[in-house]
């Protein structure tokens, strides 16, 4: 499953991803709009995490989530 299915979907995805990084709030999310290089760009400036480890992260998160 390719990330176009979590930008198709956001609405729903949303939750999933504030249950996970709960430090985004619902304007970050709203930035995001579904866009990976957005949602990892905020989670290194809310968390002080480098670049590598947040695309590690979502790429963790991905691969756990039932769509």
């Amino acid at each position: 499953m390719d990330w176009n299915r979590v930008e198709g979907n956001w609405k729903q995805v949303k939750g999933k991803v504030k249950e996970q990084w709960g430090k985004l709030t619902d304007d970050d999310l709203d930035v995001i709009d579904g866009k990976r290089d957005q949602l990892e760009g905020k989670i290194q400036e809310r968390y002080g995490k480098a670049k590598d480890d947040v695309r590690k992260d979502v790429d963790t998160w991905y691969g756990t989530q039932t769509w």
